[in-house]
């Protein structure tokens, strides 16, 4: 079976990572009998350049049609002087895709424990999954400015918060049947209107799941001292962006984890977390692993080919079991070389 891939490389080290990650789907492919088609297209920074638009109606175009969106990285200084910002583009395709999920897991490579910032007996086991609402809240409400006062709007809708409850509900009967969901209910109207759509869900439709309720801040700081009672973590659009990054540093490299944005449609879009990292971008240095494991997200979530996405997740634990390691885990291999380290170990 054929399918498109929508590629966009993006800013800073984006178009490495993309690289390497493509170049592990295409191995995945002809090791499953997959046909996959990749088209590249310019967004973020890389199109502010070129036409001054972050998402080009080309890109939209080609990313709506595709069965799944690749994104390497977006944003970086050299577009903070004013005009369009990079990740404009970002927050406009995931509208226009209606992508409203966004899934981040945080699954700890027992080979790199060492890396953790935390002991040994707090970060063991750690295997967290983190469901981010991704089209509601302070990103997407009315923005205003009026000489030395601003304000930003924050609104959610029962039915945004509904569907996006079903989401982490429905992942948790796939894991170990457990959800806390993330609010700020004692302040926000918005969040009490969250906890209360959430508790309706659970209750009519998701019983056997367990269900518990924690304030933001305290979330914050038992994700660091306690990570470890986390299954599936469920919350809103801002506290999602801060928690999850939060979270990255568990596992002792933001650059070892990816991410999937998903909604009602087939296709969604998968990118890695670490974000364009600027002050190394055109060195081949970067950790592929990320984007990789986006990759592999991609073929589970989109194409729904499983058994190619394991064997990729597969692939990324051999290497790392192996000794493989990019700078940021205290190696010296490039960007290009790990990618080759995996696609070894997938072709094994």
């Amino acid at each position: 079976m054929s399918y498109r891939i929508a590629i966009l490389p993006g800013d800073g080290v984006g178009p490495e990572v993309t690289k390497a990650a493509v170049s592990v789907l295409s191995s995945a492919a002809r090791r499953f009998n997959l046909t996959l088609e990749f088209e590249e297209y310019e967004f973020g920074g890389a199109a502010i350049d070129q036409c001054n638009d972050p998402l080009p109606p080309e890109t939209l175009a080609g990313c709506q049609a595709a069965d799944a969106v690749f994104l390497g990285a977006v944003g970086g200084p050299k577009w903070d002087k004013g005009g369009p910002r990079p990740e404009a583009g970002l927050l406009g395709l995931r509208k226009e895709l209606g992508l409203f999920a966004n899934l981040r897991p945080v699954e700890l490579h027992p080979a790199l424990a060492d890396f953790s910032p935390l002991r040994p007996e707090r970060i063991k086991g750690v295997d967290i999954l983190i469901v981010r609402e991704l089209t509601g809240g302070l990103y997407f409400g009315e923005k205003k400015r009026d000489g030395d006062t601003a304000s930003d709007l924050c609104v959610y809708s029962k039915g945004e918060v509904t569907r996006v409850a079903r989401v982490a509900f429905n992942a948790a009967r796939l894991r170990r049947g457990h959800v806390t969901s993330i609010d700020k209910a004692n302040v926000l109207e918005t969040s009490r209107l969250w906890r209360e759509t959430v508790i309706e869900v659970h209750a009519n439709e998701f019983s056997d799941v367990e269900l518990r309720h924690e304030l933001v801040d305290s979330a914050a700081m038992k994700l660091i001292t306690s990570p470890g009672s986390y299954d599936v973590v469920l919350t809103e659009n801002l506290f999602g962006d801060i928690l999850s990054d939060e979270c990255s540093v568990l596992t002792g490299s933001i650059g070892l984890l990816g991410s999937a944005s998903l909604g009602a449609g087939a296709n969604g879009l998968f990118e890695p977390i670490h974000g364009s990292a600027p002050d190394i971008a055109g060195q081949n240095v970067a950790n592929p692993a990320g984007a990789i494991a986006s990759a592999a997200m991609l073929l589970r979530y989109a194409l729904k080919q499983d058994a190619a996405a394991k064997a990729i997740e597969q692939a990324i634990f051999a290497s790392l079991d192996g000794g493989a390691r990019t700078r940021d885990l205290g190696g010296e291999l490039s960007c290009t070389d790990m990618a080759e380290q995996i696609v070894r170990q997938l072709g094994s």
